[in-house]
């Protein structure tokens, strides 16, 4: 509905700020009066139609304009390129890789003269974990931000992500950033200020002043680190009030009840934007917002928030997408790309995070059943947003799908999740795995599972016991798992080290500030030296990333691949193996993936129940041709194997 007051409070602004609205700023001018009515809608329904509210609602239409004001033209040029497209992060030409910096390479000025590494590698996104400056010792991994637009000394300057990510550009590639946006540094700014007794910045953080309502919190939150940061609350002597720290004692939650907080961070969003930031990588967005007798996550008013600052980053920075980092159980996880009125309309991307677990779970099982019974909730992602695929990422691995998926197999939810711990630790002799549990909760014997890729497969081991049959089906694992998540749908985001087989990283228990999280341990310390042998043939570094290379070049030759909404998972006739067809146009793509050490046989029917049957299925990965048999007949899968099979 067109609010003819709501119009002429954006042209005031605009013609205070001279946007030459019929002219060269017309296409922004269209943006924002097409969301204006959405923004006024959210905003409002967040804090209120009252007068208190009315001054930050300026604030807010000015912040937009001004932010846009700032954006330089190489980057609305690259705006307007992306709009042509469509929505270009659909495509399946781009493939990632997830990186500390300081591990990969020291600084940004050296990431910079590794560029040619990823374009060896075909990796043309990447994702650089935190950047800005947070407290040596109380970083969690860069999480802990005490100043959202400051390099941190560790990585170099500002100036040096700016030349970066110019380089970047340049180079035809995707930069992607994260904002913390649930908490900051007890070093930050805001914190320093509310310790030394500034009203205005402790209401910019859950502060009270007895256990009255903390424990009100309590009874119904539950703990995120049990282990190393148990309970919810953390009291502060210098100002006698408990402060809401949810993840550690040095993170303190944001309030986004003072819309002042809203702004400020917005401001922060822009700030990264205008830096030329292609993905903005939203961290916990399910933690946002807080209310007494609630888990204070996945509430709707984060969803509103989350939907309110998409609204206002498409008006001024539309070639810039959103990832929500919300890894929670499937349904929980459909809300973060919108629903109703704003479906597409909330975070661009997601994290797959059920699928990501469900592939271990298929690996350790040699069952697949699991994995399927997951698929009809992960299925209904809307057109026009995507995920991100993977095996790693920094973080553990949770096993956090629901019961009901694993008794679909036929397994107790209870006694599968014991036994995917013990094998991934390798607590069951025998399990090739060398993993650790990672934040057990001994109250409910929930844990989650740390390890890299190679020595979750079994690398590691293979190798420490000179066993060449189990070094050799280790890699088949390795590349079984990177092709199933490669071919699915969404961006691939390798993470840095997998690509050249490195198992787990044990420097991290010499660190004080890092030895108390054993998730370091796939967060490793790149040895150039090692790497050289990428290009040394029959070394395992040569053989994996060789293979990687070949998948990510077989996925961009593939148009079916791009994630335009078509996927169809095929019927499970061997439940060793799992199947799934992607088409488009024309071009149909099956991909099969045998998860157990042993032959499977898959009959030939299975690929006559979408569509024409195919006669001739050509294998993009061994440049094999089958020729499709009777129903009575089978397809043969050697163990660990995979297909990449084009109907011709």
């Amino acid at each position: 509905m067109y609010n003819h007051s709501l119009h002429q409070q954006i042209n005031a602004v605009l013609h205070n700020e001279k946007i030459d609205i019929g002219g060269k700023d017309n296409h922004f001018f269209t943006r924002f009066i097409a969301n204006a009515t959405a923004i006024d809608a959210l905003f409002h329904d967040i804090y209120g139609r009252n007068g208190e509210a009315h001054p930050y609602f300026d604030r807010l239409i000015q912040l937009i304009t001004r932010s846009y004001v700032e954006r330089g033209e190489k980057l609305r040029s690259r705006d307007a390129a992306k709009t042509a497209k469509g929505h270009w992060f659909l495509s399946n030409e781009i493939a990632g890789m997830s990186l500390y910096v300081d591990r990969f390479c020291g600084h940004l000025g050296g990431l910079a003269k590794r560029l040619d590494y990823f374009q060896q590698l075909g990796v043309n996104f990447l994702h650089l974990m935190p950047v800005f400056e947070s407290p040596e010792g109380e970083s969690d991994g860069g999480y802990a931000v005490s100043d959202f637009r400051k390099v941190d000394a560790r990585f170099g300057t500002l100036n040096d992500l700016r030349a970066l990510q110019q380089q970047m550009q340049e180079e035809g590639m995707y930069l992607m950033l994260d904002i913390v946006l649930n908490h900051t540094s007890h070093h930050h700014e805001w914190a320093r200020k509310a310790i030394a007794g500034d009203k205005k910045y402790q209401d910019y953080f859950y502060m009270f002043d007895n256990r009255q309502l903390p424990d009100q919190f309590d009874r119904s939150m539950p703990e995120i680190f049990p282990e190393s940061s148990p309970g919810n609350f953390t009291y502060n002597a210098e100002m006698d009030k408990w402060v809401m720290t949810v993840f550690h004692r040095y993170q303190w939650d944001l309030n986004y009840r003072n819309p002042q907080v809203l702004l400020e961070m917005l401001d922060n969003i822009f700030f990264y934007a205008n830096l030329g930031i292609d993905v903005l990588r939203i961290d916990a967005p399910a933690f946002i917002w807080k209310q007494a007798g609630t888990s204070c996550q996945n509430l709707p008013q984060a969803h509103t928030l989350l939907r309110l600052i998409k609204q206002c980053v498409e008006v001024a920075a539309p070639g810039m997408a959103l990832l929500g980092e919300a890894i929670v159980a499937p349904k929980e996880i459909m809300k973060y790309f919108g629903t109703g009125l704003y479906t597409a309309k909330e975070c661009d991307f997601a994290y797959n995070a059920t699928h990501m677990a469900l592939q271990w779970d298929a690996l350790a099982t040699g069952d697949t059943r699991v994995m399927l019974a997951a698929q009809h909730e992960i299925l209904q992602k809307p057109y026009g947003t995507s995920w991100i695929t993977y095996t790693r990422c920094h973080d553990d691995i949770g096993l956090g799908y629901d019961d009901y998926m694993i008794q679909h197999a036929g397994f107790n939810p209870f006694e599968h999740r014991r036994f995917l711990k013990d094998y991934f630790s390798g607590a069951r002799p025998d399990s090739p795995a060398r993993g650790a549990l990672f934040s057990v909760n001994p109250k409910t014997n929930d844990a989650r599972i740390s390890g890299s890729l190679a020595s979750l497969c079994g690398l590691e081991k293979a190798i420490q016991e000179q066993n060449e049959q189990a070094v050799q089906q280790s890699v088949d694992k390795i590349l079984l798992m990177q092709a199933h998540s490669f071919f699915l749908g969404g961006v691939p985001m390798i993470f840095y080290g997998d690509e050249a087989a490195y198992t787990n990283d044990y420097s991290y228990l010499a660190d004080p500030g890092k030895s108390y999280d054993n998730r370091w341990m796939h967060r490793p310390v790149i040895d150039w030296e090692k790497n050289k042998r990428i290009n040394e043939q029959g070394t395992l570094e040569n053989t994996v990333f060789a293979a990687t290379q070949k998948l990510i070049r077989i996925r961009r030759q593939l148009f079916a691949i791009g994630d335009y909404k078509n996927l169809t998972w095929m019927t499970p006739y061997n439940i060793h193996v799992s199947g799934y067809l992607r088409t488009f146009e024309e071009q149909k793509i099956y991909c099969l993936f045998n998860f157990t050490n042993e032959d499977a046989w898959l009959t030939w029917f299975a690929f006559k129940e979408h569509g024409a049957a195919p006669a001739v299925l050509y294998d993009h990965w061994t440049g094999t041709e089958y020729a499709v048999g009777y129903d009575h007949q089978y397809l043969v899968l050697k163990p660990y194997q995979f297909l990449i099979l084009e109907a011709r």
